[in-house]
């Protein structure tokens, strides 16, 4: 028998959502809270224009259940740009932890996407425009430590 969650123990199918302006973001930005992700899971394709993480995210849709994670997918498109701080880009081993995602609007709708991480570091997406997809990837699992992520006030 497996501890693993199943998608048939839940109310929903996989998540499949997409940000195309701030007050999306927002509703993407609580659900990857926490997410975790070894920095050699980033992937940026100059050529498609597209930015991608292959995440370790925490079910926040699922109050009161099991602690439950599930790998899923942040693409954003219609990337120009890229840029780090407090990152080192040869680590690929470094395990980071993904805090929020913020918009910052420049002129006719392009800006710049901010993924504030743990412990200092940041990933700022330059973008021609806002569009940013979260797509679940595989079924959902027992978080290892047993535990819904917490932070102190």
């Amino acid at each position: 028998m497996t501890d693993d969650a199943r998608f048939a123990d839940g109310d929903e199918a996989p998540l499949r959502l997409r940000a195309l302006d701030t007050e999306d973001l927002a509703a993407l930005s609580g659900l990857v809270q926490d997410a975790v992700f070894p920095a050699s899971e980033m992937t940026w394709d100059r050529r498609a224009r597209r930015f991608g993480l292959l995440l370790n995210r925490f079910r926040w849709e699922r109050p009161g259940k099991s602690a439950e994670r599930v790998q899923s997918v942040l693409a954003v498109e219609e990337v120009t740009g890229l840029a780090s701080q407090g990152i080192d880009p040869r680590d690929k081993e470094t395990v980071l932890s993904l805090l929020s995602l913020s918009f910052e609007a420049g002129d006719d709708g392009a800006g710049r996407l901010v993924l504030t991480l743990a412990g200092d570091g940041a990933i700022g997406v330059t973008v021609e425009a806002l569009d940013v997809v979260l797509r679940d990837v595989t079924r959902p699992y027992l978080a290892p430590s047993g535990k819904r992520p917490a932070h102190p006030d």
